[in-house]
């Protein structure tokens, strides 16, 4: 018969050293209350933000509207804490850009059309007084 081998530090085979044996964890579920209740986008930056596409397409139409909605949407958003602020800022962002191109647009065509009608008559009246 063999016998065990020595055990020099008298621990009945357990070596200080070596890697003790831990139980497997137990599955802990942390549970923190409820599920996440989603926050509810606010329905004028919703119409700001499609004003704002709609103004892109229409060359500038609605994009006032995209202004007011988005201007409006902004206040109820800080005031009641509902979601939508980068759709409002979004409205307001394009609906201002369609606006300053209109406005440019129409400085543009009435000057053209005012340096015509101003050529016209001036090029017209041959006669002197």
């Amino acid at each position: 018969m063999a016998q065990p081998p020595y055990d020099p530090y008298g621990y009945a085979s357990q070596d200080p050293y070596a890697q003790q044996q831990y139980p497997p964890a137990q599955v802990q579920h942390h549970y923190y209350g409820s599920a996440p209740v989603a926050v509810r986008t606010n329905g004028m930056a919703t119409a700001a933000m499609i004003l704002g596409i709609i103004g892109i397409f229409t060359c500038g139409f609605g994009s006032i509207l995209a202004v007011i909605f988005g201007h409006v949407a902004q206040g109820q958003i800080r005031r009641t804490g509902e979601g939508g602020s980068g759709m409002a800022v979004a409205g307001l962002i394009m609906g201002y850009i369609m606006l300053a191109l209109g406005l440019l647009y129409w400085i543009v065509v009435v000057g053209l059309y005012g340096a015509a009608w101003w050529t016209i008559n001036e090029s017209g009246s041959g006669s002197t007084y």
